[in-house]
């Protein structure tokens, strides 16, 4: 896959002395259709097939010079390379670009990094003094670069008039085109990475105020939830609320943060390929980074940290919260069974009362009826005392209702 993308994206070779004028173009919703349509604006009257345009990346050979587009994620790089103009640089643009500047400027996106590259070959001892001339009074940054220290790169990272930062790079004479390139794609790359890095840190300062204030509320309620002052169900609707709007910030500027820390680390990986070597006197690249880069990252890198800490205690929180509304719950509920239970207890008793008073009833009214009849066989004739038939017939007649009574139960509560 490396190597497939090695060739697929080969790096230029680049002729000294040179200038490279470098823009990293956030898409922001741009196409990869929006943004072939304005190359092939250029790509008209020159040798390519409309095919060649299918990928995402693409080489353009102009008449003075070469243009090199990549589409990345977030974002495009343009690249024209070309050689040194003659004119001083600091005039119009206009007047030694390979492309037409009204192309430029209609380049469809939002412009994050517009750069010049110069390189130019000389010894590297005299670096220093030829990049004072190139950047001109005013404190810069420079740093010997290569295992031989075959060159030096320096900047100042101060846009000129033309809106454009400088870097210059000095390599040592008999430099190969494909080195000289390697170090142009590396300082490029390494800028364009610092600025997509550092679209993170607004969003983290810009956040730092509602952390304070979710952390500082976040406490009360834990508080509040340990002194218990108020209904457990309010301070559960309060951190469910902080809960909601701290998982939308999560979901909203994660993307950002995470990008933020491999741009990051890429800046890192160009910077160590660089082998940076200091100057008695100058700050390094490196040592630039350290002091106005790194703090801007560690402010991303807290306040991503700080977010996902805060998201991860207010879920500790609602859960012992929750819990402990279950349990009250829970001991609720078994009062309220209790209750029921009792209740029902009392019925039953309440039931079978009643149903030892009707067998009695009953009992008392067929026995009633027995005795009739029994007076009634007396007076016909036949040999028979009624109270003492009415006496053997009592348990006879109890035994049989309370046997009535039973199935009747039987059937209707458990049928």
């Amino acid at each position: 896959f490396l190597h497939h993308l090695r060739d697929a994206r080969p790096l230029p070779r680049i002729r000294l002395p040179a200038w490279v004028m470098h823009l990293a173009v956030r898409h922001l919703g741009t196409s990869r259709e929006e943004e072939l349509a304005h190359l092939r604006l250029l790509a008209e009257g020159a040798d390519l097939e409309l095919e060649g345009l299918a990928g995402d990346f693409l080489r353009l050979r102009l008449g003075r010079g070469l243009l090199r587009w990549e589409r990345h994620t977030e974002f495009s790089t343009y690249t024209l390379v070309q050689g040194l103009p003659e004119t001083p640089l600091e005039g119009d643009p206009a007047l030694w670009l390979a492309v037409d500047p009204l192309w430029l400027r209609g380049i469809p996106g939002r412009t994050i990094l517009a750069l010049e590259l110069i390189l130019v070959p000389g010894p590297v001892e005299e670096g220093l003094e030829v990049a004072r001339r190139w950047l001109g009074p005013g404190p810069m940054v420079a740093s010997l670069i290569g295992r031989e220290q075959y060159g030096l790169v320096a900047t100042d990272f101060r846009a000129r008039a033309s809106g454009l930062e400088r870097i210059i790079a000095v390599l040592r004479p008999g430099t190969t085109e494909t080195r000289a390139g390697r170090v142009a794609m590396r300082l490029l790359e390494m800028e364009t990475y610092r600025m997509m890095a550092s679209l993170g840190f607004p969003v983290a300062r810009e956040l730092l105020g509602f952390l304070q204030q979710a952390e500082r509320r976040l406490a009360e309620i834990t508080a509040e939830i340990r002194d218990r002052n108020r209904a457990d169900a309010h301070l559960l609707d309060e951190l469910e609320a902080l809960a909601a709007e701290v998982e939308h910030l999560l979901a909203e500027h994660t993307s950002r943060f995470g990008a933020s820390r491999a741009y990051q680390a890429l800046v890192q990986e160009r910077l160590a390929e660089l082998r940076e070597a200091p100057i008695p006197g100058v700050q390094t690249l490196g040592e630039f980074l350290n002091r106005r880069f790194r703090p801007a990252m560690t402010t991303v890198d807290s306040v991503a940290n700080r977010l996902l800490a805060l998201s991860e205690r207010i879920a500790e929180a609602t859960a012992l919260l929750r819990t402990r509304v279950d349990i009250a719950l829970e001991g609720q509920n078994q009062a309220i069974l209790a209750r029921i239970q009792k209740g029902q207890e009392m019925q039953y008793r309440l039931q079978r009362t009643v149903e030892g008073l009707s067998v009695a009833a009953i009992s008392y009214y067929v026995l009633g009826l027995l005795g009739y009849g029994f007076k009634a066989l007396k007076e016909a004739g036949l040999p028979l005392a009624p109270e003492v038939a009415t006496g053997l017939a009592l348990p006879l007649v109890v035994l049989g209702v309370w046997g009535f009574m039973r199935r009747i139960h039987r059937q209707l509560f458990h049928p």
